[in-house]
């Protein structure tokens, strides 16, 4: 019987999971899908390796739940089991805080010290908890490892995790954390096939998609990072506002009379590209659309990677390689294009027909700073650490230890 891990990733409306054969190096990825809307019309597509798709939809109006969506995600996996034994759950966790700066296996200690970080991730953190509880409850049999998006970022110099502030308010553990880590941690394991050199010197890694940031990596380890305190910070997004002076906050309260909850939405939900261009969150929208406001968000987006480029090149003392990953990275020639024409004063040289091709290398053969779009797989890396938490596993799927 094969024994299999299943990955969970959580959000506030969505769940996305991965199955993996558990043996070897793990890159074997069985099944994946996604539970879709779940507090509007539910919508659950998988697809196995043979490239079918099965899908379920729920009615208009019928509020799935994460509990409702777990137990489907059970169902499923039971009725396409096939000789699989499922030995370890992995579980993306937003925040690990100051405590969790690695991978560990779930117990109800650790998710007491998780729901503390709540404040720190107050969009993330409750929906990335919400599966760990459901999986206690319906399998507490089986072994559950949280992932983390800050833990990768562990490895920066203290001066760039610091705040200028009071050592009374940074000991509570306001400091710059960094997110997207298992994304960087993912880019900077495969870097070597790609470019040995830039993976053994200076990258900056741009995660661009809904949430954005970028990363400076010096021979594979986070040393600057675009994101601080919480994930709202750093770049422009689909609707948070990215870095600001913090005397807008004060301004909102005193002069627009508006409440922490009020401000929290507006810097959350309604900024960024949606913000900006009051058209939409979606890169694509605003690249199809002829309004001069969707082309200004296009330009601040742009602009500000230009300028972080520069702000991480800085941090590294030099660069050597650029790389585009998530959604917007990945499948946006255009949006490439601008970053790498914005870089040339470092040396970066476009390959237009390679860009369009969708690379992988996208500089020009000539370009002394190469230039890379590398997919990530933070299902992937959940998966591998998850198997090295748990610590392997004896003939039949049992966990060792």
């Amino acid at each position: 019987m094969a024994d299999v891990i299943l990955v969970l990733n959580a959000g506030s409306s969505s769940i996305k999971f991965s199955v993996f054969d558990a043996h070897g190096a793990i890159s074997d990825r069985l099944l994946y899908g996604q539970v879709e809307g779940l507090y509007t019309a539910a919508r659950f597509t998988a697809t196995d390796r043979a490239g079918t798709v099965e899908t379920t939809e729920w009615a208009q109006g019928a509020e799935l739940g994460h509990r409702g969506a777990i137990e489907h995600i059970a169902e499923f996996l039971k009725a396409h089991r096939e000789e699989r034994h499922l030995v370890a759950v992995g579980h993306r966790v937003v925040h690990g805080g100051e405590s969790f700066a690695g991978p560990v296996q779930v117990t109800p200690e650790v998710i007491r010290e998780l729901e503390k970080l709540v404040p720190l991730a107050p969009l993330h953190q409750p929906h990335n908890l919400t599966p760990i509880q459901i999986v206690s409850q319906l399998r507490p049999d089986i072994a559950q490892v949280a992932c983390f998006d800050t833990a990768f970022h562990r490895t920066q110099p203290e001066t760039a995790q610091a705040y200028a502030l009071p050592a009374s308010i940074t000991a509570r553990g306001v400091r710059r954390y960094g997110f997207h880590g298992l994304s960087y941690e993912y880019i900077a394991s495969v870097l070597p096939n790609f470019d040995a050199s830039a993976a053994a010197g200076r990258t900056v890694v741009a995660h661009l998609g809904n949430g954005a940031s970028m990363c400076a990596i010096v021979a594979g380890k986070s040393i600057a990072s675009t994101m601080g305190f919480t994930a709202l910070d750093g770049l422009p997004m689909g609707t948070r506002c990215g870095n600001i002076d913090p005397g807008i906050v004060l301004y909102l309260l005193d002069e627009l009379k508006m409440n922490a909850r009020a401000i929290g939405d507006l810097l959350y939900r309604q900024s960024g590209l949606l913000g900006v261009s009051g058209v939409s969150s979606d890169m694509r929208v605003l690249l199809a659309s002829d309004s001069a406001d969707a082309r200004f968000a296009i330009d601040l987006f742009t602009y500000r990677i230009a300028r972080e480029l520069g702000s991480l090149s800085a941090a590294m003392e030099g660069i050597d390689a650029l790389v585009f990953t998530a959604g917007i990275g990945e499948r946006s020639s255009a949006i490439r294009e601008r970053v790498v024409r914005d870089a040339a004063w470092l040396g970066a040289k476009l390959d237009a027909a390679a860009n369009e091709a969708g690379g992988p290398r996208i500089s020009d053969a000539s370009s002394p700073l190469s230039v890379w779009v590398i997919p990530t797989n933070e299902e992937l890396m959940i998966a591998r650490h998850t198997q090295a938490t748990i610590g392997g596993f004896r003939a039949g799927g049992t966990p060792r230890g």
